[in-house]
């Protein structure tokens, strides 16, 4: 089972692409660290936010976290360097890696996330990480009209510098706070994808593979298609929010009572996975119409339902093996 742990919905950056800045969580309603002593051993949790260095007891929650899942992946703005590279240096033998969001080049970067360089502090703290010997660090983009044409080169800065490159297309929900996000050209936006598609095939990493039909799960969500492989959220993975609620994806419609599966802090973790409610929610996730294609639940599908991917993967490597572009199935 996996686990995305949503420490708080502040947040420094103001980004054109998500709304939660805008509606911050009081520190004194967001769950204490002992909470997470209530969770099942984990195959991986992604510490993520808003901003999850923002909390004072960030330390405490990765700490517990390493405790509880194989492995453990903090995504972060980059922008509180010293406080990354702390954790980072305590943690770096129990798995850990850290995901910095960077979302263009300098200036796209730093107009779609709000915060004056923002970029210089990302990749300062890359650096740093660099430096400390972690081996799981990365950078992702989250791709809309506005930064397509510098994921590429985004991609190249990560495999010159040996590291890790995640992508996202926008979405819509109640997390972000957003029904307006959109792609527009999309046939620009997907030639984009479809170039890094062809690039990750080129590579000697079966990883990059298998991220390549990711990203090939993008462009099938961009052009409005149904999802590759079935969804898994409140099954195979699940979302424990700021306030202890514990859901199946952060991709709904709404934060209501009626899409929490139960609250931690007052019940313990088998008691509400076990539960009517929580059957009745995967129920509901089954005939859930939106057709999401974010990591948090593309990633344990993916590897639920492997042979559907992996003969996309040999089907396309074997044709980039002989310079040819990869086809859609």
């Amino acid at each position: 089972m996996e686990a995305a742990v949503i420490t708080t919905y502040r947040c420094i950056n103001k980004c054109l692409m998500c709304n939660i800045w805008k509606h911050p969580t009081n520190p004194k309603e967001e769950f204490s660290p002992e909470i997470l002593e209530k969770l099942p051993s984990l195959k991986f949790a992604n510490v993520t936010g808003g901003e999850p260095m923002i909390r004072e007891d960030i330390g405490e929650i990765v700490e517990i976290l390493t405790r509880k899942a194989k492995r453990v992946v903090i995504s972060t703005n980059g922008y509180y360097t010293d406080k990354i590279i702390n954790i980072a240096e305590k943690y770096k033998k129990k798995n850990i890696g850290v995901r910095i969001s960077i979302e263009g080049l300098p200036k796209a970067n730093d107009q779609l996330r709000g915060l004056e360089d923002c970029f210089d502090h990302g990749l300062r703290t890359l650096l740093e990480l660099q430096r400390t010997g972690i081996k799981d660090i990365g950078f992702g983009i989250t791709v809309s009209d506005k930064n397509a044409d510098d994921m590429i080169e985004l991609y190249q800065l990560a495999k010159a510098m040996g590291l890790e490159f995640a992508t996202a297309a926008v979405h819509n929900s109640y997390y972000f706070h957003k029904s307006d996000n959109e792609i527009k050209d999309r046939q620009r936006v997907t030639r984009r994808f479809e170039e890094l598609i062809n690039e990750l095939l080129k590579t000697s990493k079966p990883k990059n593979w298998f991220r390549a039909y990711f990203n090939y799960g993008l462009i099938n969500y961009i052009n409005g298609n149904p999802r590759l492989l079935p969804c898994g959220a409140g099954e195979d993975m699940f979302f424990l929010d700021p306030f202890g609620e514990i859901r199946p994806c952060n991709g709904l419609d709404e934060a209501s009572d009626l899409n929490s599966m139960g609250n931690l802090n007052k019940k313990s973790f088998e008691e509400i996975w076990n539960s009517q409610k929580a059957a009745g929610i995967r129920e509901k996730v089954k005939d859930c119409p939106k057709n999401c294609w974010m990591i948090g639940t593309a990633s344990p599908a993916i590897k639920k339902k492997m042979s559907k991917p992996l003969s996309w993967v040999i089907k396309n490597k074997f044709r980039s093996l002989r310079g040819r572009k990869f086809c859609e199935e």
